[in-house]
């Protein structure tokens, strides 16, 4: 009974905040298992909150509250675990993926005014004594932590987030029916990254035991799912390329029953066929499964803490069809959207334009950067995505792709997104990635490096002549580069500012 009240007060009041998560959590959720990393490391929930309790309690002994904190440790369970240290110690934690360049990590130190730096949590091994509650009272509407973007096309920007963006969003997992299930999720995602960070917290919740590889390695990642008979794998759609890449259909992946996506638009055909490898359930007597997984996409971004949209396509349907198709999904409860033209007024149904959002996670800002905070944020509270939106059937979003990557040609606009997914319906190519070159008659031309499936010999001619077949010809690429590698930030989010180098190798 207290467990059931303890659900019901985290799923409606959503008032979690990152320095009680733990102790929260290990009331629900006890001795079950939280986590286990690929090294054998093995969590439950009330050993986690007593690691959190002894971190904070040396974090709390070299900090004043209100501290920024750098936590720079390997990519794992760990850092999660120092951010909530962090935060029970009333400093805010910024934690960095170990995948940045040593620079990049200096830049986050100077630029946050970190007063305290973990590189291991031997770091915090001096024998202060744990400390046994949150050292400040905190409320959801807080600053909890500071996520740093990518980077991709500047130094990297400080997102001030409060507990209620990163935690209290993920209230209502408590109500996941853990105790009639038996799931396991396999996470190899990057913890400093709001998707890996948020998806391990709404695991957690939910009462979902982890299984967590510290880097993404197809074939590990395959031989993790298919020896474990885990249920779940989250991942970014590269991740799932790889994994098609490296053998997926080898393998026996009909344990999983839910799949799911983010980052980066999923490839509805990319989606249908890992549902097809998954099941919806499964005949144990008889050695039998029925239907297929369930794939599950969200769209957010780090401003937002994590995800404003959702769509879910069950066993029972077909990925890309019905009324949601290629869209990013509908809003999540408590979120609101509109799409404006660049004079901000709302366009038609239809029409595209920038999306802008409303709604619990909206960052408080850019930590430092008054400029950079009010060019994102209006007067009246919504966020300027970047990104290009219509409003497809149903409340649908439909994403056209970021603002930034539209290409200029000839007094057209050709969204990037549309052309890549475009080219990866050739047989041949894995991944396609289109940018805009300069020209001077035109303004700009589309141009794409595109990865070709092992063994393949298909020339870039080959691809403009598909692209020809499935686009106007104003939108065909006119230079296409065959590559082995798209350059990749640490998240695997290809690099777009680095694609003109490849045009310029190749001549």
């Amino acid at each position: 009974m207290v467990r059931t009240l303890e659900r019901a007060r985290i799923a409606l009041r959503r008032d979690l905040t990152l320095a009680d998560l733990t102790d929260r959590l290990a009331g629900l959720h006890g001795d079950r298992p939280l986590t286990e990393e690929a090294g054998g490391r093995a969590l439950t929930y009330n050993q986690a909150a007593a690691e959190v309790a002894r971190w904070s309690g040396s974090i709390a002994a070299r900090t004043a509250p209100g501290d920024v904190v750098v936590v720079a440790v390997p990519n794992g369970v760990d850092q999660l675990l120092l951010c909530a240290a962090a935060a029970r110690a009333g400093t805010l934690p910024a934690p960095v993926n170990d995948q940045m360049r040593p620079e990049e990590v200096d830049h986050v130190i100077a630029d946050s005014g970190a007063t305290l730096v973990i590189r291991s949590v031997d770091d915090l091994a001096d024998g202060t004594p744990p400390l046994p509650e949150p050292r400040v009272s905190a409320d959801p509407g807080d600053v909890a932590a500071l996520f740093y973007t990518s980077g991709t096309t500047g130094a990297p920007k400080g997102v001030e987030l409060t507990h209620r963006a990163i935690v209290g969003q993920l209230g209502g997992a408590a109500l996941y029916p853990t105790p009639l299930r038996r799931d396991e999720a396999v996470v190899a995602l990057p913890v400093a990254h709001i998707m890996g960070f948020i998806v391990l917290v709404g695991l957690a919740v939910a009462g979902i035991p982890t299984y967590v590889l510290p880097r993404f390695h197809p074939v590990r990642v395959l031989d993790a799912i298919e020896a474990r008979r885990s249920s779940v794998f989250i991942g970014v759609p590269a991740m799932y390329r790889m994994l098609e890449e490296a053998g997926a259909d080898d393998r026996d992946l009909t344990c999983v029953r839910f799949w799911g996506s983010g980052a980066d638009a999923m490839p509805a055909d990319l989606a249908q066929r890992f549902k097809e490898r998954g099941a919806a359930v499964g005949l144990p007597l008889v050695n039998r499964t029925l239907g297929d997984a369930t794939f599950i996409e969200g769209y957010g971004m780090v401003e937002v803490g994590g995800g404003i949209a959702a769509k879910m396509s069950p066993g029972f349907t077909t990925a890309g069809k019905g009324p949601l198709g290629q869209a990013l999904g509908v809003p999540l409860p408590g979120w609101s959207v509109r799409i404006v033209d660049e004079a901000g007024r709302e366009v038609a149904k239809g029409e595209v334009g920038e999306l802008q959002v409303k709604g619990p996670g909206v960052l408080k800002g850019y930590r430092g950067d008054a400029a950079a905070t009010a060019a994102v944020l209006t007067d009246d509270g919504w966020l300027r995505t970047g990104d290009l939106a219509r409003r497809g059937v149903a409340g649908t979003l439909v994403f056209e792709g970021r603002a930034k990557h539209v290409v200029k040609h000839g007094g057209f606009s050709v969204y990037a997104v549309e052309v890549e997914q475009a080219l990866e319906q050739h047989p041949d190519v894995v991944e396609a990635a289109v940018i805009g070159l300069p020209d001077e008659r035109l303004g700009e031309i589309p141009a794409a490096a595109v990865r070709l499936r092992e063994g393949s010999g298909a020339t870039g001619d080959e691809v403009i002549a598909h692209a020809r077949e499935c686009l106007a010809e104003y939108k065909v690429p006119k230079r296409v580069v065959v590559v082995d590698e798209l350059p990749r930030t640490g998240t695997t989010k290809v690099r777009k500012d680095a694609l003109r180098s490849l045009f310029a190798d190749a001549g």
